[in-house]
């Protein structure tokens, strides 16, 4: 049984398993409509060059097993260097204090079921909760009517969260392909900060598709910066939608850095709601074997001055495959605008592909926006030079691909994440860097 015919058979057992209430008719209101969506083809032009066929027949377990067995020793191997950081670690959906630390304080941060199961946070859910996602996306859908793990964090007027905030969903110890549905809601108030990192891993040999919904109020003079490290192994799916509203004189940076997962989706829509807004949007992928990477980005300028950057890098090789859709919508009234797009790819093998589309509509007459995409292999001039210096050729064509993709991260402020991502790079790219 596929993908689909699994999920009305499970809708009635999963509520039936909640503690809560007040989500149940959108719960079933949500699945009608994915059954009338149903899961995107080819045919459809927003998955036109990514074929999920993969993910969706396949049979998934939708109520994993709690259990597990991971050592502190495994945990700390996902670490960044991060001993100052807080982190909150969810296993196999459940949060697991014993391997969290939290230390803020004056902030709202609970875990999504939790959030849902007290009263209190009825009227914030209702104010907030999936008043961004649109309802013809069906994975936010499918979310909403499974939707159990993740978080809700409320950062009040003028706090500043010092630390960053790591981010952990794991799984280990199914025996089954496994589906979770992780919603995250995080709201940053007029003056306040806040900045995340996300990272899943998956333990396992079984299959693990992760649907995740994210979105992000950030208000006047308020900063949040969300990081997703993407690092999965091979038996690993992740359809990641996110979903950033912003108020005037905002700053909001979403970072999306690709490694690993046999097949990863990001949906990126940033919202303008007032003037003076920055948004910033950053992508390294660096992917091989059969991988696929597909990042769909969007920016709606709805109001003047204010300024979009995306800067998304790749490198592929072997048969991997990248897709990038990146568009910038500028309302007529929304003068000013400063907009900036490109995205610039490396092909290592000559089975690697990559499907490339950045698009403007541009309504307003004053504006500065561009965009542009660079496909290539890479500069024989400089590889020459390199090796003319005595450096060999696997090491020269490492350096370059390094400087290639490193000013995607030139404004990561989080010091351990800047070197793990450095050191990632490395890697995947086989050469020795000095920090």
């Amino acid at each position: 049984m596929a993908l689909y015919e699994q999920l009305t058979e499970n809708h009635n057992k999963f509520l039936e398993g909640l503690q809560h209430r007040f989500l149940d008719g959108d719960r079933k209101s949500a699945l009608q409509k994915f059954e009338k969506i149903g899961f995107p083809t080819k045919k459809d032009e927003e998955y036109k060059y990514t074929n999920l066929k993969e993910i969706t027949e396949k049979n998934y377990n939708f109520f994993p097993k709690e259990g597990h067995n991971l050592t502190k020793e495994q945990f700390d191997q996902l670490h960044l260097g991060e001993e100052n950081f807080d982190w909150i670690v969810f296993i196999n959906g459940k949060l697991h204090k014993e391997f969290s630390k939290v230390s803020i304080e004056n902030v709202e941060f609970l875990s999504f079921n939790y959030a849902l199961n007290d009263d209190k946070h009825k009227e914030v859910f209702d104010q907030y909760f999936n008043t961004l996602t649109p309802e013809n996306s069906a994975f936010a859908q499918l979310n909403l009517a499974y939707c159990k793990y993740g978080f809700f964090l409320k950062v009040p007027k003028n706090v500043v969260i010092e630390k960053p905030i790591h981010v952990f969903y794991l799984s280990q110890n199914q025996e089954e392909n496994t589906f979770y549905n992780t919603r995250n809601l995080l709201i940053v108030e007029e003056g306040a900060k806040v900045e995340i990192i996300e990272s899943h891993h998956n333990f396992d040999e079984t299959y693990v598709f992760t649907n995740s919904v994210t979105e992000i109020f950030t208000y006047p003079n308020a900063k949040a910066d969300w990081h997703k490290l993407q690092n999965d192994n091979d038996t690993s799916y992740l359809v990641d939608s996110t979903f950033a509203k912003q108020e005037k004189d905002s700053l909001t940076t979403v970072n999306t850095f690709s490694f690993g997962g046999k097949l990863v989706r990001n949906n990126l829509d940033f919202i303008h709601n007032g003037q003076n807004i920055n948004s910033f949007m950053n992508g390294i992928t660096i992917i091989g074997k059969e991988q696929l990477v597909d990042h769909h980005t969007a920016v709606h300028h709805n109001q003047p001055n204010c300024e979009s950057y995306q800067n998304y890098k790749g490198i592929y090789k072997d048969n991997a495959h990248g897709v990038f859709n990146g568009k910038v919508f500028v309302d007529k009234i929304a003068q000013k605008t400063n907009a900036y797009q490109q995205n610039n790819n490396v092909l290592l093998s000559e089975g690697a592909t990559i499907d490339t589309k950045p698009q403007l509509e541009i309504f307003a007459d004053d504006v500065k926006c561009s965009h542009g995409c660079t496909v290539g292999q890479l500069n024989e001039d400089a590889l020459f030079y390199l090796r003319a210096r005595g450096i060999s050729k696997k090491e020269a064509q490492a350096l370059l691909l390094y400087a290639f993709a490193n000013d995607a991260m030139q404004n990561i402020d989080i010091e351990p994440l800047k070197e793990k991502i450095s050191k990632l790079l490395a890697e995947k790219l086989k050469v020795d860097i000095e920090f």
